[in-house]
């Protein structure tokens, strides 16, 4: 076939009109993908900057295509049965003959070595799909890019998708200044008000700014065209109603992209009408969620549960919902703008309050759930999902306190996942919104007395032991008049930890002996029986008792290896550490708190990580590895500070620390004790976790 008139061999590749920001990876991905497939789609939501991004990688890739990169650009198209000629069309093709424009098509290609980029084919995916089959199996030589909403559905297709720009706080060693959203924000809003610059007095505010707009290019974009008539700080107040706010900035850009809500609204207009209203439900979740979730939540007679996997998967297919997976399964997300959008039409559709309340149920159920399994063998699993459910967990709480004749469900909420405020590194927001939940709920029930002990059980956790003994006298008070007998006990226990902190070893003594007897045949280990354990053994170790706390720790620990209790398990370490090392058996010691420390990573469990590290200075100091201890010593004393009160507030905590730091400075010396201690003082907890356990050493060394 003759060449066409106006085709130009280099192709007919728009020029880039505007700078390019970040996207690093997400290019050499492409260029990686392009080179071993024949067909890349480049999917995301609208406004993500999927066109923009394979405008960038085709100007760097036309190069290694000698007949040229050809850009086709459907947006404007409504017909699929247009879809041939438009690209032909593009092509320079103006073939009159009567044949099939497909057979023009797939002959003109033939043999070319080219590049063809298909833009925006979501609304066209059939036809697309249809086309480019065709023309692959017609040209060898032939690759196509395109990008879409969602997938073409071809066998070999190779689909990546264009996730949202980084935005502040995604990687915590980035600097504000060099992040690709803020710079994005920058490099437009300079361009629209030529003396914008981006500086100390505005970064925070900028930042912010790209955090609500979700790193979005389109919305952050048409928000910085705003700073014509706005500062930073206004946009940043106004973004309530952010879709109205960013209304569109350009007469010459597609209508879709002249706001932020018609660009959604045009892959809301995608979607089928189960997939709409999948979308609008599945606005209630905050943060991700498992797939469970979504079918227990979302739901109903119009909504079968077993429908609705495959409206998930056409939802991620349409870009609406982004993709998670790693190790602990899969897991998906709306960003905050089109869970917004979602909201908007949950309220049309009155059912706002009937999803708020099946979320809230859910998360009630998981709480429980997690409560019965923490102290069996899949106690790690629990930790990462309560810590994944994170921000769910918040939403269902705050709706359960803020909606009148829910409070008591937020006491039964907060108190099931008591071992997710004390144990996955909650402590602080445990206890802030248990106190709130009480005050929401002040007469008596079994409902607050078991807040009440969780409540004394988070206070003891921060080192506030008055705080927990009130909590948990209380609790003792309520619970007998409520006919409570559980929360009697575990009562008890609380007080006889929060009098362990105090050093009142007497009173601990007894208080946690009677825990433990009435627990004894009781099959829930955790919170009343094992911890109870642990903490007698402490009391008796400080009282001298070593032989009785070792024999008691010995039982404890070989209840957690036939059950899989970790958590408790890696405190009972620590504890035998502490026994062993009052009987000179340093050696010993330091493999117990080793055992104990390695379990205590694996939570993120840094009150935890911070005793064992007390116990590691001292346990060097008696193996005569001094600089280590220094070390030690002065990481400790730096991460106190972030974490809490020094020691938990302990007397005998606090003696032990004191003593050691004497005997170290005595025996290094002060000059050379103060310089190892400064040295260590650079340490993150992490750091100073890997040199106690012997996988950092070059402080030592050197």
């Amino acid at each position: 076939m003759a060449t066409p008139t106006g085709w130009r061999r280099e192709g007919n590749l728009p020029a880039e009109l505007t700078s390019f920001i970040g996207r690093t990876r997400l290019l050499a991905n492409l260029k990686r993908h392009l080179a071993e497939s024949r067909l890349v789609t480049v999917t995301g939501i609208g406004g993500v900057g999927k066109s923009r991004t394979v405008l960038r990688l085709a100007h760097q890739v036309r190069a290694h295509y000698p007949d040229g990169v050809w850009f086709a650009d459907l947006a404007r198209l409504q017909d699929a049965g247009m879809v041939k000629h438009a690209i032909s069309s593009a092509l320079g093709i103006a073939d009159q003959s009567s044949r099939a424009e497909s057979e023009s098509l797939s002959e003109w290609v033939g043999e070319r070595d080219m590049l063809l980029i298909i833009d925006t084919c979501e609304h066209l995916v059939q036809g697309c799909a249809e086309l480019v089959h065709e023309l692959l199996e017609a040209a060898p030589n032939l690759k196509v890019l395109a990008t879409s909403r969602q997938s073409l559905h071809l066998p070999y297709e190779h689909v990546v998708p264009v996730p949202p720009l980084q935005v502040p706080g995604d990687d915590p060693a980035e600097s504000l200044f060099t992040n690709e959203s803020v710079q994005l924000f920058a490099v437009r809003a300079g361009a629209s008000v030529p003396d914008f610059q981006l500086d100390e007095d505005n970064i925070e505010a900028v930042a912010e700014l790209c955090r609500r707009l979700d790193g979005i290019p389109l919305a952050i974009e048409l928000a910085a065209v705003r700073l014509r008539a706005l500062s930073v700080e206004q946009i940043l107040g106004l973004l309530t109603d952010r879709f109205s706010l960013l209304a569109g900035a350009s007469r010459t850009a597609l209508p879709r992209h002249q706001t932020l809500r018609a660009a959604i609204g045009w892959s809301h207009e995608l979607c089928e009408p189960a997939e709409r209203l999948l979308w609008a439900r599945l606005s209630v979740f905050a943060g991700d969620f498992e797939l469970d979730a979504a079918r227990f939540v979302c739901s109903d007679e119009r909504l079968p549960s077993e429908d609705i996997t495959d409206l998930v998967t056409g939802l991620v297919e349409k870009s609406i919902l982004l993709i998670r997976s790693n190790h602990a399964g899969v897991r998906y997300k709306l960003i905050d703008t089109l869970a917004e959008y979602g909201e908007e039409w949950l309220a049309k559709l009155g059912q706002a309050e009937q999803m708020r309340r099946r979320h809230l149920d859910y998360y009630l159920s998981l709480a429980q759930r997690g409560e019965d399994a923490w102290s069996g063998p899949r106690q790690i699993y629990w930790f990462v999902r309560m810590r994944q459910e994170h921000d769910n967990v918040r939403v269902a709480l705050e709706y359960a306190l803020k909606t009148p004749g829910k409070e008591p469900l937020a006491l039964v909420l907060l108190s099931s996942l008591w071992f997710m405020w004390v144990c996955c590194g909650f402590a602080r927001e445990g206890r802030l919104y248990l106190e709130r939940a009480l005050e929401a709920n002040p007469n008596p029930s079994k409902e607050r007395c078991k807040a009440l002990w969780v409540l004394s059980y988070v206070r003891n956790s921060q080192g506030d032991s008055v705080g927990g003994q009130s909590a948990a006298e209380t609790c003792s008070t309520e619970a007998i008049r409520v006919g409570d007998s559980r929360a009697v006990i575990l009562a008890s226990k609380m007080q006889g930890t929060a009098a362990m902190l105090q050093g009142d070893m007497p009173k601990a003594s007894a208080l946690l002996g009677v825990a433990i007897e009435f627990n004894t045949d009781n099959k829930e280990l955790n919170p009343g029986l094992l911890p109870a354990i642990v903490e007698l053994s402490i009391v008796l170790t400080a009282q001298g008792e070593f032989y009785e706390a070792e024999s008691l720790l010995q039982d404890c620990l070989q209840v957690c290896k036939e059950r899989g209790e970790l958590w408790v398990s890696s405190h009972a370490q620590w504890a035998l550490a502490s026994a062993r090392l009052a009987t000179n058996r340093p050696q010993d010691a330091l493999h117990n708190v080793r055992e104990g420390l390695r379990i205590k990573l694996h939570f993120h469990d840094t009150l935890g990580t911070l005793l064992a590290l007390e116990s590691s200075a001292r346990i060097f100091v008696a193996l005569d590895r001094l600089p280590l201890a220094a070390h030690l010593l002065g990481a400790l004393q730096q991460n106190w500070r972030s974490a809490g009160l020094p020691q938990l507030g302990a007397p005998f905590l606090s003696a032990d620390h004191n003593a050691c730091v004497r005997e170290c400075s005595r025996r290094m010396g002060e000059l050379a004790y103060k310089n190892a201690f400064e040295e260590g003082a650079r340490l993150d907890l992490d750091e100073a976790a890997a040199m106690a356990l012997g996988e950092l050493v070059a402080l030592e060394e050197g």
